[in-house]
């Protein structure tokens, strides 16, 4: 039994407490340099490839009437510290695949085989989903705001766009739009460790449509009804397809279950039929010391004058007393 928990325990990767921290301050230290190394690639294509362009393009084309619409700061230092920081949120996002690399390999030697089977296929839909959300927030969501907003401005108000505000506002609406696409991800991870089943989501649809509302309505400030609805859809939708990905996984995972408990059935029967076997005689190869000496044991004893006896008796000799008489 011993033995059985040790190997258990050397295949699932577990190690010492200790050894568990150095292993996760190597993890952090090189998710750390691998932002460091993304922010300073961030840092050169802003400089370079015009990054703020392409993400103030949407606001540009809300406003068709201002061909010269520029940003504007208050501050001298206001251009270094907005580009540091984009840098920073560009550096994270080049830098993720390593992040979720270094939380795998900490994670990976505790998870079983078909945990570990479920969750790197989700990593590679969590992309799909977060690109689509992006690309979603980028060309529809983003300019529907804008274009709401200004309908408040009137002839009393000038429309002066400050580039810290305004790349908060931009960034905000593009990382919300693409975490909350990550709920079928988040959905598999819960259903293949256990947590979550699909009858749980069945039945929790109607609160989950309420949330749906809500988190519509925080992540889309612009016109009410056409942005909570046009992001209401998709989540929607993506619910339901969480629904479908829980299933499959539970499906396989009971079959999984159903073929180990005949498996040991199987062999529990298979113990049974040997134990109701009649034990057989000894064969000549496993006759050994044991018995002889058990024979021997059991052979009846004489003495010299009885063996004596015996042998006259077989030969028919008579003694010389027994003549003379």
């Amino acid at each position: 039994m011993k033995g059985d928990l040790e190997d258990l325990a050397r295949r699932r990767g577990e190690m010492p407490f200790l050894d568990h921290l150095e292993e996760l301050r190597w993890r952090i230290l090189w998710s750390l340099l691998a932002i460091v190394v993304g922010t300073v690639v961030g840092f050169l294509l802003i400089r370079y490839f015009d990054v703020l362009e392409l993400l103030i393009k949407p606001i540009r084309a809300a406003i068709p009437d201002n061909p010269d619409f520029r940003l504007i700061y208050l501050s001298p230092a206001d251009p270094f510290f907005i580009t540091l920081k984009l840098s920073v949120v560009v550096g994270v996002i080049l830098a993720f695949p390593i992040i979720v690399y270094q939380v795998w390999s900490f994670l990976a030697p505790a998870l079983e085989d078909n945990e570990k089977r479920a969750i790197i296929p989700a990593l590679y839909l969590g992309l799909i989903l977060f690109c689509a959300g992006v690309a979603l927030a980028y060309f529809v969501a983003l300019p529907v705001s804008i274009v709401f907003f200004q309908t408040f401005e009137g002839g009393l108000m000038e429309a002066q766009y400050e580039i810290g505000k305004t790349l908060a506002l931009i960034t905000k609406i593009l990382l919300g739009f693409g975490i909350i696409f990550e709920l079928p991800v988040v959905v598999m991870i819960l259903s293949a460790l256990g947590l979550v089943t699909p009858e749980f989501l069945r039945s929790k649809r109607r609160h989950a449509i309420v949330a749906i509302t809500v988190a519509a309505s925080f992540l889309t400030p612009g016109d009410v009804i056409t942005l909570t609805i046009m992001l209401m859809v998709p989540l929607f939708f993506l619910y339901e397809f969480s629904i479908y990905l829980s299933r499959l996984i539970w499906r396989r995972k009971r079959a999984r279950e159903r073929e180990e408990e005949a498996h040991r059935d199987q062999e529990a029967s298979g113990e049974t039929e040997e134990d109701g076997k009649p034990d057989q005689e000894p064969s000549g190869e496993s006759y050994g010391v044991e018995d002889r000496s058990r024979e021997i044991r059991e052979t009846p004893t004489t003495t010299p004058e009885e063996d004596a006896e015996a042998e006259r008796k077989d030969s028919g000799s008579v003694p010389d007393s027994e003549e003379g008489t």
